[in-house]
């Protein structure tokens, strides 16, 4: 899949969940589960609740990003 096909939409972190995963809330009201991206794993970039963040998602499944 190519870079074009992805949305990049802001949202706030709701809730820590385990294996570097949280729900995040959406500027448009929807919720989605997202994870952290690999260079954040790498340097081991903590986020908490109420973190405002950029999710990247595929048009194909709007409930992970």
């Amino acid at each position: 899949m190519s870079n074009k096909a992805v949305l990049e939409i802001r949202g706030t972190i709701e809730e820590l969940l385990p294996g570097a995963t949280f729900r995040v809330k959406l500027e448009n009201e929807h919720e989605v589960l997202a994870h952290l991206s690999g260079k954040m794993r790498i340097n081991r970039i903590r986020l908490g609740v109420g973190d405002e963040v950029k999710v990247e998602m595929t048009p194909y499944d709007l409930k992970k990003g």
